[in-house]
């Protein structure tokens, strides 16, 4: 078991394989996704007992949008189903809900019950859990250049006082601190444009299992890991 004081405050994870899971089973692809809710519910119950403050799932990005349009709007009818039939445990667990992304782009239904339970959720004072929803790293800093250039053009803002502050005081992450651990299934090597920004010193723990089949005692095992490491933030190690 972790040691409190090693514990990540803040952990991300990238959510990847539901599909080849469901392919290796011959099942369709939403079988796959249907299983990794499991999961999540699973990491989201024990990162709040464990004392994780803040949890973000990598649940749909902005690339998304591209697959066909059956699978998305299934996706979206679990994410909204999901959301509701979540709210109890939840509450059970005193977790409370927050989403970033484009979520406008969230058709209305899910949009509705997104905001409902985190209107319901609002006053949990556990583990805070981060939805990343329509999201993507690069639209993130697009978005928040936007936000930056509005408010020099509004006078409110002069270009020589922007500074890394500014920057991430733009992205929609502003109100959470920088992941800590960054948990990535499925044994891929890469980013996928997720939290580019705030992952700069974050620390990586990449799993070939696929993320319908990641429970509890392999999250342990990369706290563990975690544990373990020296976090130097591009200073040395200490003697």
């Amino acid at each position: 078991m972790t040691e409190a004081k090693t514990i990540p405050q803040h952990v991300a994870i990238i959510m990847d394989g539901n599909g080849r899971w469901a392919r290796e089973r011959g099942l369709p692809r939403i079988e796959g996704h249907r299983a990794g809710s499991d999961s999540a519910r699973e990491i989201v119950t024990a990162a709040g007992e464990i004392g994780v403050k803040y949890l973000t799932l990598y649940a749909f990005s902005i690339e998304n949008w591209r697959r066909p349009r059956e699978e998305t709007s299934a996706l979206m009818r679990l994410l909204t189903k999901f959301l509701k039939d979540e709210i109890p445990t939840l509450h059970k667990n005193n977790v409370r809900l927050e989403a970033i992304g484009r979520l406008a782009d969230l058709p209305e239904h899910s949009q509705k019950q997104l905001a409902e339970t985190r209107r319901v959720t609002a006053k949990n004072t556990g583990l805070t859990l981060i939805l990343a929803l329509s999201y993507g790293g690069r639209t993130e800093m697009v978005d928040g250049v936007r936000k930056i250039a509005t408010e020099v053009r509004e006078g409110r803002l002069r270009p020589e006082q922007i500074n890394e502050e500014t920057i991430a005081a733009s992205l929609y992450t502003s109100s959470f601190p920088d992941p800590d651990l960054l948990i990535r299934t499925s044994g891929e090597m890469r980013l996928s444009n997720f939290l580019l920004w705030q992952t700069s010193y974050t620390e990586i723990w990449i799993t070939p299992t696929l993320w319908p089949d990641f429970r509890k005692p392999e999250f342990l095992k990369a706290l563990e890991d975690y544990r373990k490491r020296q976090r130097r933030f591009g200073g040395v190690e200490p003697t």
